[in-house]
Order: C-alpha cells, then structure tokens, then sequence
C-alpha cells in the first residue's frame, strides 16, 4: 500500500539526509518513526492504566507471586 506524504523541501532534505546518514530508506525512516510513536502511546495508556489500578488497590505483586499464583 502506498501512502503520500506532503512536505516541504526543508523538511525532505533533513528526512533524506536522515535517513542516508543511518543506511535506510526515507520509507523506512517514516514507517519505524510512526510505528514507535503508536508504540509509545499505547505504552503510556497502559502505564496510565496500570497506576490508576493500582492507586485505587494500593497492592503490589512481584513477578515471583504473579508466577506463584499462576501454578
């Protein structure tokens, strides 16, 4: 699927150069750098999440009785 993309000759030349300092494509470049951006979102909506839950219980569990409680 393509998908375009307007910028101005500015911005072409700093994501051209970008890319061709790191060996990568501009296509390659704007798909890592958009893909990481969701990632992060979705990390901190899950962060956020995570702290509300455990604001609300105030229980922490480490990962040795999260295992423990799994058996």
């Amino acid at each position: 699927m393509a998908i375009s993309l307007r910028v101005t000759k500015k911005e072409e030349k700093l994501f051209r150069d970008y890319a061709r300092f790191h060996g990568i494509t501009v296509s390659e470049l704007i798909r890592t750098a958009v893909l990481e951006k969701i990632e992060n979102e979705i990390d901190i909506k899950d962060f956020d999440e995570c702290l509300q839950i455990y604001q609300e219980n105030k229980k922490f569990y480490s990962l040795n009785e999260i295992i423990k409680g799994n058996k």
